[in-house]
């Protein structure tokens, strides 16, 4: 298992017209990441979000982000499916490499992406696997 670290930007953007039947609890946003370290690029994803609106309170969200970038030296693009869950303010986050997502010399690639926000900064923790190139 390889571990790769660093940092990132996110830029989150609400979408509008979407058929919530008028339910401010449900949402569903764009967002664009940087990232810096380890593994070097960009992002794009969708997430579709509940939250009671409350600091502190319950909710969820589900998203797909596509990645584009290097990672330790080796260039491609993966997938990366994020599931969450906020149980009274307590987060539980699985974000994990949809299989045989990786292209180029990222062909192969599994692994599990973890997110760790600290004082309104953003930095990311990768456990991965990728086959040998000969």
């Amino acid at each position: 298992m390889a571990h790769a670290k660093g940092t990132f930007e996110v830029k989150l953007v609400p979408q509008t017209g979407d058929d919530t039947g008028g339910d401010a609890s449900l949402s569903r946003m764009t967002f664009d990441k940087q990232l810096h370290g380890d593994l070097e690029g960009a992002s794009k994803g969708q997430m579709l979000a509940f939250g009671t609106g409350a600091k502190g309170t319950s909710g969820a969200y589900v998203a797909i982000e596509k990645v584009t970038g290097t990672l330790h030296g080796r260039s491609g693009t993966f997938v990366l499916q994020h599931s969450a869950t906020m149980t009274r303010g307590v987060p539980q986050m699985t974000i994990t490499v949809v299989p045989d997502s990786g292209t180029g010399q990222l062909a192969g690639l599994a692994g599990k992406f973890n997110i760790i926000i600290a004082e309104g900064k953003h930095s990311y923790e990768f456990e991965y696997t990728l086959p040998e190139t000969h």
